[in-house]
């Protein structure tokens, strides 16, 4: 195993292996330093970051930062790599493959030809020596498109999840939420409630009120009760009208089992979603940084490496959506905004070079040092980095999980801000409605009595 070192200022830094090397390589990070991985000093980090960007590409195939033997997300990894994909950038230093995903030549096809040849290791080693514009630009150039009834992440379009979360799962309060949100043009990735009550039959009457609402007012989207996969399994079983199949996933094959979950139990419902044939693209995933240290399952890697590595699991079963949840673990891991808002691109950033249909959850708890003005900031950076959608709550506070995150509004900001539309089939939808006008406005004077059934 090669030995990593660099000398600043005539003091050696040596780090035993490539785990260490990308755990002092990050950013500043309250969860690394709980974690006892962090660099222990701003020069540490940058002679980290030197020896980082010298190391080949190639390294990261033979050198595994979990043992290939004991880590299934490991074996999928090494398994599934595309040699013929990678051979294109084979020949590059973590270094030059930074140089080279900034160059212009580099474009919107290149990229999407080579993404089955980069690991996750080596999305989140390259992401280390990158600052927030060269995120920003990188995956920007990234297209990543998936449909089901609307059609996710087309060039100049942005989408929400509308989120009518209730604390007692009430109808009434969750239909209103609903309602606020299609009358400000939210829901176009999704209608999606996380169930106070999480079981079977609770959650099977939650999906059957939001597929009797899609059906009845002829709503381009889809739906989903985020429960876990092993009640989605059973609910498709007793014939309940599924869209989408979810599930919280991690980057290591431990915290996965600290979810009950591993990718045995995952494809099953991947064929579960797709054998009641409304969609071939079934699956929703949600992932954050620090969820496999929450667990005691990180193997000692950093937590952005891990995040970057659960989204090889969700590469693997061709989802319709991800998103990472990015502030909602909480100061432990996540300290501030400025730690907040540096997870959410390399998130984003990390997902899109992979291949995926990236969303985030622009969020934060409240005993967090951050506030509405920093999920501003990220929401703005992630709509310009060619984000595909963000949650739509109403308020921006949610009031069953007791967090904050982005409002119906901030959506109209952005799009507003950026002249970017809804997917296309809800943008006709909202048109017919007269709730959008031509001009793409929402209109003011929109009166709820085309939903009045639906709150009666």
């Amino acid at each position: 195993m090669p030995i990593y070192s660099s000398t600043i200022h005539q003091k050696s830094y040596t780090f035993k292996d490539l785990k260490e090397v990308l755990a002092k390589a990050s950013p500043l990070r309250s969860g690394d330093q709980l974690a006892g991985i962090a660099a222990r000093s701003l020069t540490e980090r940058i002679a980290a970051q030197m020896v980082l960007a010298d190391i080949p590409l190639k390294n990261f195939l033979s050198e595994a930062i979990i043992p290939y033997e004991t880590d299934e997300i490991t074996r999928l990894i090494i398994d599934t790599h595309d040699v013929k994909a990678f051979a294109k950038i084979s020949h590059l230093t973590v270094g030059g493959f930074r140089d080279w995903l900034l160059l212009n030549e580099t474009d919107t096809q290149t990229l999407s030809l080579i993404k089955d040849g980069i690991t996750p290791e080596m999305a989140a080693a390259v992401s280390k020596l990158m600052r927030n514009q060269d995120l920003i630009l990188v995956a920007q150039k990234c297209r990543v498109v998936t449909k089901f009834r609307t059609t996710i992440g087309l060039e100049g379009r942005f989408s929400t999840r509308l989120q009518p979360n209730h604390p007692t799962d009430d109808y009434k309060g969750i239909a209103a939420s609903i309602i606020d949100g299609l009358m400000l043009g939210s829901g176009d990735a999704l209608i999606g409630i996380n169930p106070a009550t999480d079981n079977i039959q609770g959650c099977s009457k939650l999906i059957q009120m939001l597929d009797s609402v899609r059906e009845k007012y002829q709503i381009p989207t889809q739906s989903c009760v985020l429960t876990h996969i092993t009640n989605t399994i059973q609910m498709i079983e007793n014939q309940m009208p599924v869209d989408l199949v979810f599930q919280s996933i991690a980057g290591t094959e431990a915290a996965n089992s600290s979810f009950g979950i591993n990718l045995n139990l995952l494809k099953e419902g991947l064929e579960a979603g797709r054998s009641l044939k409304r969609g071939h693209q079934v699956m929703y995933f949600e992932t954050g940084q620090g969820s496999a240290l929450s667990a005691n399952a990180h193997h000692g890697v950093d937590q952005q490496t891990c995040e970057a590595r659960a989204y090889a699991v969700a590469r693997a079963f061709d989802p319709f959506l991800v998103n990472t949840v990015v502030g909602f673990i909480g100061p432990e891991y996540l300290f501030d905004g400025k730690q907040i808002t540096r997870a959410g691109l390399e998130d984003h950033f990390c997902g899109k070079l992979l291949g995926l249909p990236m969303g985030c959850d622009v969020c934060y708890t409240n005993h967090a040092e951050s506030d509405q003005d920093d999920m501003d900031n990220l929401l703005t950076l992630l709509a310009i980095s060619g984000c595909s959608f963000i949650m739509g709550v109403p308020g921006a506070d949610d009031i069953m999980l007791n967090y904050q995150s982005t409002s119906f509004h901030d959506a109209l900001y952005i799009r507003k801000i950026l002249g970017l539309k809804p997917a296309p089939e809800f943008e006709s939808w909202l048109k017919e409605k007269g709730i959008m006008d031509q001009a793409l406005q929402i209109s003011p004077y929109i009166r709820p009595s085309i939903f009045q059934q639906l709150i009666e």
